[in-house]
């Protein structure tokens, strides 16, 4: 114990509405560790294991996505792109603020974090997912292992709803910030709550997918193989209900006109049958997409119609795309969908707010090229249907291990 107190450099901020879920006791730790500590990856392998192995957890697939991410192997196999010869370390303490729709973010959130290096402050949602207290419960059971007792002293979960000064406390003593949210959110957390001098912040705010279809593609597959790219497309839009930023929102068809007709009426009676079969849509959000299709109806440029066969599946048609449709925003299944001759016809709109591109039907060396060729300021992830909710240490453009660590340059 005499080490660690030996860095225990900090008692954390109290407030009557600041509740410590986990971990923020005395001598709490702030001093870095390297990037893939042996520690944090033994911890992270016991806690795959334990969640891996609870009967609750196999009925939460987001809960189990994550248990698998943490696994040793592939752990290990992060690790092992990220050897170099540079000396790099944590930044030191991350304050993290998660986003309420997402329960299982704020885990990816900290696990990243901690990977890179830093003692963690992470703010959980403030809603009451089942996710959370699972992951937690866990987490602090292979605490109570002893094992591990750098990682137990560096990291503190806490709630608390809309304080300002509770975010200006943690923002005061953070080495990093990092915000998942909407604009909004971020910008008034930026405006109330400065950081010291030397802090960085990385903003995960709202963002724009679409999904690029080859007709030809579509066309070609057979039954088995139409099955498996829809429950792929199920997974990546309507799992969270298309509120992760990586889910899509806007279908660009490749093709003939003739061909693109015979193949949308493939993919979305397949979409139909698949959402009856495994989707249960909330009343509220049916409410908000027949709002939502008359608000396009009467103000969104290029709209030419509405196609829907149940409450499940809503398909705004577009003439011609605009910039302002990445501002659109509809849950539940609300699709805007638009035929292009070519790649090139996508460019003039992809703005910053452009995140995922899935595709199907369609090379990946043509989409890279795509975003190269165009010099598009916007697309940061590019892969195939089914993997859009595939979270990862590069995401948003960051390289978040080297982003949330520092290089100490030795010569």
């Amino acid at each position: 114990m005499r080490k660690r107190e030996a860095v225990a450099i900090h008692m954390l901020p109290a407030h009557d509405k600041l509740l410590y879920a986990m971990g923020g006791g005395d001598g709490f730790v702030t001093r870095p560790l390297k990037p893939f500590a042996e520690e944090v990856r033994g911890f992270l392998g016991c806690l795959s294991s334990r969640l891996m192995a609870d009967a609750a957890a196999k009925s939460l697939p987001d809960v189990i996505a994550f248990a698998w991410w943490c696994r040793k192997a592939n752990i290990e196999r992060l690790a092992a792109t990220y050897q170099d010869r540079s000396c790099r370390i944590g930044r030191g303490l991350a304050f993290h603020v998660t986003p309420s729709n997402m329960p299982v973010n704020f885990a990816f959130s900290w696990v990243f974090s901690l990977l890179a290096g830093n003692a963690n402050i992470v703010r959980l949602p403030g809603r009451d997912f089942p996710q959370i207290p699972l992951i937690l419960g866990h987490a602090a059971a292979v605490h109570e292992s002893y094992r591990y007792p750098n990682v137990k002293a560096m990291n503190a979960f806490i709630s608390y709803g809309r304080e300002e000064e509770i975010n200006r406390a943690f923002s005061a003593i953070a080495d990093v910030r990092i915000l998942w949210g909407g604009d909004r959110t971020i910008e008034e957390i930026r405006r109330v709550a400065p950081l010291p001098i030397h802090a960085i912040d990385i903003g995960f705010a709202d963002r724009f997918s679409l999904c690029v279809l080859g007709a030809k593609g579509i066309l070609a597959l057979d039954q088995a193989g139409l099955l498996r790219l829809i429950g792929g497309f199920y997974n990546d839009a309507y799992l969270m209900d298309q509120n992760a930023c990586s889910s899509p929102r806007l279908l660009v068809w490749l093709g003939e006109e003739e061909e693109t007709a015979l193949a949308t009426e493939r993919f979305w009676s397949a979409v139909e049958n698949e959402t009856a079969r495994r989707y249960t849509l909330p009343p509220v959000l049916a409410v908000d997409k027949l709002t939502q299709a008359c608000r396009d109806a009467i103000d969104l440029e290029g709209a030419a119609g509405l196609a829907r066969n149940s409450n499940r599946v809503y398909r705004l048609r577009l003439k011609m795309l605009t910039p302002v449709v990445a501002d659109r925003r509809c849950a539940g299944g609300y699709f805007y969908e638009y035929r292009a001759g070519d790649l090139a016809e996508l460019a003039p709109m992809v703005t910053r707010r452009y995140q995922t591109l899935t595709y199907f039907g369609v090379r990946s060396e043509e989409l890279r090229s795509f975003v190269v060729v165009n010099r598009l300021t916007g697309i940061d992830r590019i892969v195939p249907v089914g993997e859009a909710m595939n979270i990862g240490l590069i995401w948003d453009g960051y390289d978040l291990v080297r982003t949330l660590s520092r290089v100490c340059d030795v010569h």
